[in-house]
């Protein structure tokens, strides 16, 4: 989507709610209930699978009467993203380790309840009110910390990029909540299908192997989300010392 071409979904997201048609057997017809049909066709079939053809059909009405609405599948993508981000809980407070922490946890549950997010969150775009919150929040955290501005920016980024490369991990695995038991998650996988390998060659691979053995004698968890959250974590409080210390 080009910068001309953002009106209409900043329109959508951020304006009144458009004018339904005056009269008619759909005149309650909303742009939440158009999310909402988009949101469950995409959690069923994947974000390929909610065309406006599609979204219509689900909503009982013409792909036409859904143009009156929606002026296109990019709008179309950015109210179902807008409805599909879960509210943001406004913060108590806390240390700001304590509240990125559960920020990152929380903005991965989201994007394991609607894996199609990683697909339609990508590039320059127009972000809805949701969205803008969870940037909001993870800013708020690090305000006062001795960061400039650019710097809790990047630093926004680098923990939802974590956060998007291990949802990413799940999706490619199937690894999400309900998809098996404790355990069967990317690492462990992997693991699996290395096994093999690995017994027939693993001594051209002697670090590989002691690092899998390793992995299996302590349950084969997958922390990758842990771990990386908290080295993150750690060097913007290392940069944040020393900036305190006059380094």
């Amino acid at each position: 989507m080009t910068s001309e071409q953002w009106g209409p979904a900043v329109r959508l997201l951020w304006g009144p709610p458009p004018a339904g048609p005056a009269r008619g057997p759909k005149r309650g017809l909303t742009l939440e209930g158009i999310a909402r049909a988009g949101i469950e066709i995409a959690d069923a079939e994947g974000l390929g699978g909610a065309s406006m053809q599609r979204v219509a059909a689900e909503l009982s009405v013409t792909k036409m009467a859904l143009y009156r609405y929606v002026p296109g599948k990019a709008e179309l993508v950015a109210l179902m993203v807008e409805g599909a981000m879960p509210e943001s809980a406004q913060s108590t407070g806390g240390p700001w380790r304590e509240r990125l922490e559960e920020w990152a946890r929380g903005l991965l549950e989201g994007l394991r309840l609607h894996p199609w997010l990683l697909e339609a969150t990508v590039g320059v775009r127009v972000m809805g009110p949701r969205e803008l919150e969870w940037m909001e929040r993870a800013l708020a955290a690090l305000d006062g910390c001795g960061l400039t501005g650019a710097e809790a920016m990047d630093a926004v980024v680098l923990l939802a990029g974590h956060v998007r490369g291990i949802a990413e991990q799940e999706r490619a695995a199937g690894a999400g909540p309900g998809s098996g038991a404790a355990g069967e998650g990317p690492d462990a996988q992997l693991a699996a299908v290395l096994g093999e390998v690995m017994r027939e060659h693993g001594e051209r691979f002697p670090a590989l192997g002691a690092a899998l053995a390793s992995a299996a004698a302590h349950g084969g968890r997958d922390q990758a989300l842990e771990f990386g959250l908290g080295r993150i974590l750690d060097g913007l409080e290392l940069l944040m010392t020393r900036r305190a210390d006059g380094d």
